[in-house]
């Protein structure tokens, strides 16, 4: 058991890590359960597709909207308390709902609100455990604790959990959600046992500091949020980093927007087909991420992101040609591994680059670009497809990632160590 132990969570990621482990994979074993049982019930309570697509804004609508006041939230408080105070929030909320549920009082309007709520505890969770990840790992060790982490969320959220909470829905329509919330309260308890000392190390430069012992009238949030801005904007790799993640999600978006009509007009899937096509994804991601560890030091990162880039922009050219779903299976494969390879990769960067005292505002302005591109690529693969054929996206990714690849080409080598960089703040800041 202690060597299965030490194979997941190495001693030399250190022992704070392993409870931050554990709570991310049990938090995520109830998300994945709600993945399953949250469309289906929404799907019970109306068939208006409008109202079916307000549950989906309602669930990401939170990260653009709370993404960079979260971020400053994050680097003004205790990172450790926010993700246990968030985790019992969320409980409450799920538990609530359930009551609902099973009293037959539960609505449509009940369910949006709900999601509302756990979308914006869940900006906040999200950041709060990522900048924590620094505190706890040496910046060695960042690769391959967020590469654990990210195994951790493939095989229970995606993998694992759905099915579980397909099956619990049928059982009894509030049984998954009484689970999600038993899993927040356990994660809570967990993120409890990482020792306040190891999480809150000091923060040399941080505003908190400056004022220390001092009377003075602490920063606004507006104060906070442009301090974190102008970092960014004066760091040149992380600000192409940025811009990077949002131009290839406005492709990434187009292209996924209609994934599902794809399977079916395109390859002849049924809906057990859709399902395949996502889980070849996840056992992608599963792959990748087992294979981070020996990757990193085979490679450089620089080449790392590189080969990724061209992976996805060879997904869209691939998927644009083929009518064989094997074929689309064996792609969704690779570019899961790319996909969660990469994740892994850019959060690591970014986790070795930003001061801590930036770390929430920074990873938050990140956020809301990632699905800012998303939300933004999203109509123009729906247009595309209903003007010119259910290929037209992955033909626009095709096109939009190559050329991006070739723009970006000599900057994933600043990218990669960004870590070793520093902005130098009298010097005009250069074209990403």
């Amino acid at each position: 058991m202690t060597a299965l132990i030490n194979a997941i969570s190495p001693v030399r990621l250190g022992r704070p890590f392993r409870p931050l482990l554990s709570a991310v994979v049990v938090m995520n074993l109830g998300d994945g359960v709600v993945v399953a049982a949250g469309p289906l019930l929404v799907a019970s309570l109306t068939r208006d597709p409008f109202l079916v697509s307000l549950a989906f804004l309602c669930e990401n609508l939170p990260a653009l909207v709370f993404g960079t006041v979260a971020g400053v939230v994050v680097d003004r408080q205790d990172r450790r308390r926010i993700a246990i105070v968030v985790n019992l929030a969320r409980a409450v909320v799920l538990v609530v709902l359930a009551a609902t549920i099973m009293t037959g009082s539960v609505s449509i309007a009940i369910v949006l609100a709900a999601l509302l709520v756990l979308g914006t505890a869940e900006t906040f969770g999200d950041l709060a455990t990522s900048s924590l990840l620094p505190r706890l790992v040496s910046r060695e060790g960042l690769g391959i604790a967020n590469a654990r982490l990210q195994g951790g969320y493939i095989l229970t959220n995606q993998l694992v959990g759905p099915p579980v909470g397909a099956f619990l829905f049928v059982v009894a329509a509030s049984v998954p959600f009484i689970a999600d919330a038993v899993c927040y309260v356990l994660g809570a308890v967990l993120v409890a046992k990482i020792a306040a000392s190891a999480a809150a190390k000091p923060s040399p430069g941080s505003d908190a500091a400056a004022l220390e012992g001092e009377e003075a009238t602490p920063p606004t949030i507006l104060h906070d949020l442009v301090e974190g801005a102008r970092w960014l904007r004066d760091h040149r790799p992380m600000r192409t980093l940025v811009l990077t993640i949002v131009a290839f999600n406005v492709t990434f978006g187009a292209a996924w927007s209609v994934l599902v009509l794809y399977v079916g007009d395109r390859l002849g899937m049924d809906q057990i087909g859709f399902g395949l096509i996502t889980a070849a994804g996840a056992i992608g991601g599963v792959i990748g991420t087992g294979l981070y560890g020996s990757l990193e030091r085979r490679f450089s990162l620089g080449d790392i992101m590189r080969v990724g880039l061209i992976i996805e922009t060879f997904t869209h050219l691939t998927l644009a040609l083929t009518r064989s779903a094997a074929v689309a299976l064996i792609t969704m494969v690779v570019f899961g591994a790319h996909a969660f390879v990469w994740g892994t990769t850019a959060t690591s960067i970014r986790q070795r680059a930003v001061p801590d005292h930036l770390m929430g505002r920074v990873s938050g302005i990140y956020r809301v670009g990632v699905f800012g591109g998303i939300v933004v690529g999203t109509p123009i693969g729906g247009l595309l497809a209903r003007q010119f054929g259910i290929t037209a996206p992955f033909w626009f990714g095709f096109v939009g990632s190559a050329i991006l690849v070739v723009i970006l080409w000599r900057e994933f080598a600043h990218i990669a160590h960004a870590g070793a960089i520093e902005p130098d703040p009298a010097a005009e800041p250069g074209p990403a």
